[in-house]
């Protein structure tokens, strides 16, 4: 062993066995924890990263992934009630390949795959049900593949063709859809998977269509639309127009000293409107004209004939005389403009609603209340023609509510500030103790580390010669002055003598102290040549 180890083993024993029995048992407990916190460091460092290899699978597919994993001697790790399988981040990719080549997972038979299992024997309800089907798995395939959408599933109701247009009716789709965790639907994604499904199915209208999510909400329902029932479409107008006119009412009278309430009446019925308008088309020539004129000019004869009378005798007429006739006829067929206007009228439409305004009687008294009735007015779109209310009063407001939330506040505050103060002394108590410690264990430390060690020693007589020389083998010879004579002293008992090494050990320490304290530098060069031979002194 190299001496530089030799020398450190040794000052480490010398020291642990100046421990006492607590400071051992400290520096075990230390050592323990310092093994146990690198046992930890190391499985946690050599612990491999798990990340997803599929995620929703079904009970039967989990399994057969599972089965393939253990085939290839793969760990994994189940989560999500055993839908999603976790592999350690270098294996994802290859475990995902290998799954791919044997099929996994199996997806069920959907979307146009379906048509490829017909037969020549096919029945024509069986083809009619199978397209209907594959546009179902392929809607629905479509909208999962949406974001926050994890799955969705779609249902068509497509009327049969009938040759009376009359009595044709029109197709409707409901799509069920199961968001992510934690996650809801936007306005606009519901609006496009309303369009999505609408587009795909000749003849469907978007208001047709009904979108339901797994916790039973209607996002978009059958003639009413995205916007959802009358009593939400209601809601969501008394919420807005209330914080509309808030906002004008907190900025001139200051936040509290108004309230506004807002009742609307919406029309919960959806309608169709068809209107069909002809017009005639101006500076367009006409399609057909024509012109029929007659013109007769003549002078009447007289004669022997003349009108009937009574009994049939004809009386003598008159004399005769000249005349004229003109008639001119002009027919013309013009371009007839033909317009057709289909209207789809949701439900929701606003029917009348009834604004109520309270003002703090303190705070109206630097504003003009006729000015701020119009601006409530504009600011809520009242129509007094639709049978729109509005209703502002001054009146004092109660203070009961401000001085409990004020009470309340400052209890919360001096309930905060007695926890910060516990948790500031238990701090302080805690660091006091733990500096304690430390301070207590480097006491017994270094009062360990300067104990001296005490062997018996003879009193009586001298402890050296007057004069005495040391040679040292290999060096050269040293001289010891005389010690002092120490007195007699009778009065202590005699202690038994001790044996010739021990003096020899004694006096020969005696010796090499003294020489250290008055020639260092030779002390020093006589010790570095003892170690560098390995010869004891």
């Amino acid at each position: 062993m190299p001496p530089f180890l030799t020398s450190a083993v040794s000052r480490f024993g010398t020291t642990l066995k100046g421990f006492t029995v607590g400071q051992r048992t400290v520096a075990a407990i230390g050592i323990a924890l310092l093994a146990l916190g690198g046992v930890a460091l190391t499985t946690w460092a050599t612990q491999p990263s798990y990340a997803p290899l599929f995620t929703g699978l079904a009970s039967a597919d989990a399994s057969a992934v599972v089965q393939q994993l253990g085939k290839d001697n793969v760990p994994y790790q189940l989560a999500d009630g055993g839908s999603t399988v976790l592999v350690p981040q270098e294996k994802v990719y290859d475990e995902r390949l290998k799954a791919a080549s044997a099929g996994l997972p199996a997806a069920p038979a959907s979307g146009y795959s379906l048509l490829d299992k017909m037969g020549v024997t096919t029945s024509e309800f069986q083809q009619n049900v199978t397209y209907k089907r594959a546009i179902e798995g392929e809607l629905a395939t479509t909208i999962s593949h949406l974001e926050g959408v994890q799955a969705a599933t779609v249902q068509l109701a497509i009327p049969e063709k009938t040759v009376f247009t009359a009595q044709q009716g029109k197709p409707t789709a409901s799509v069920f859809v199961q968001t992510l965790p934690g996650q809801t639907l936007p306005t606009d994604r519901v609006e496009a998977i309303v369009h999505l499904t609408s587009a795909a199915v000749p003849d469907l209208v978007p208001a047709n269509v009904t979108v339901v999510d797994a916790q039973g909400a209607v996002l978009s329902a059958v003639g009413v639309g995205t916007s959802g029932t009358g009593a939400k479409q209601a809601t969501e107008y008394q919420q807005r127009t209330e914080s509309s006119v808030q906002a004008v009412l907190d900025r001139v009278l200051g936040p509290g000293n108004a309230t506004v309430a807002v009742t609307p009446q919406v029309d919960p019925r959806s309608a169709q409107q068809k209107s069909e308008t002809y017009g005639s088309a101006k500076g367009v020539a006409p399609l057909s004209q024509s012109t029929t004129t007659e013109k007769y000019t003549g002078n009447g004869a007289s004669g022997a004939s003349g009108v009937l009378g009574p009994d049939n005798i004809a009386v003598p007429g008159g004399t005769g005389g000249t005349g004229t006739y003109d008639s001119t006829k002009d027919t013309r067929d013009n371009a007839v403009n033909k317009t057709i206007e289909e209207r789809t009228i949701p439900a929701g439409a606003l029917q009348r609603q009834s604004v109520s305004v309270a003002v703090n009687q303190t705070a109206a008294r630097a504003v003009n209340i006729q000015n701020l009735t119009d601006l409530v007015s504009a600011a809520a779109g009242i129509d007094t023609k639709r049978g729109d209310v509005l209703s502002m009063q001054v009146m004092p407001f109660s203070t009961a509510s401000a001085d409990q939330a004020k009470a309340a506040l400052a209890a919360q505050q001096a309930e905060a500030a007695a926890e910060a103060s516990a948790r500031t002394t238990t701090t302080l108590i805690w660091a006091g103790a733990a500096l304690l410690v430390v301070g207590l264990v480097a006491f017994l430390w270094m009062r360990s580390r300067h104990r001296a060690v005490r062997e018996p020693v003879e009193l009586d007589g001298e402890l050296l010669p007057d004069e005495d020389t040391v040679a040292i083998e290999g060096g050269p010879t040293l001289t010891v002055p005389a010690t002092p004579v120490l007195p007699d002293l009778t009065a202590v008992p005699a202690l038994p003598d001790p044996s010739e090494d021990a003096l020899d050990a004694e006096r020969r320490r005696a010796q090499v102290n003294r020489l250290g304290s008055t020639e260092p530098q030779k002390t020093a060069e006589l010790l570095r040549g003892l170690m560098d031979e390995r010869q004891p002194v």
